[in-house]
């Protein structure tokens, strides 16, 4: 964060201001890091979308499947889910 990213040198020797440490990894990091968000995020979308019925897309392209509580990916170890 702000305060502790600034302060400790970083695994890749990044410095300065935490807005401008993402543009200061290197790429093959970079590229690990992009592709880890997007695996995460598509993950989470095929556990919460309904899939898209395009002959009848108005009522299924922003629909989410029943019983889904946004966020919950079926990962709770420590059983913080409400």
């Amino acid at each position: 964060g702000y305060f502790v990213g600034e302060s400790f040198p970083s695994p890749f020797g990044i410095t300065g201001p935490a807005n401008d440490q993402l543009q200061q990894m290197p790429l093959p990091a970079f590229i690990l890091l992009s592709t880890a968000i997007a695996a995460t995020e598509l993950n989470r979308a095929r556990i919460g979308w309904v899939e898209p019925d395009f002959g009848n897309w108005s009522k299924t392209l922003w629909k989410l499947r029943e019983g889904y509580y946004p966020g919950d990916i079926g990962f709770d170890p420590l059983g913080f889910k409400p």
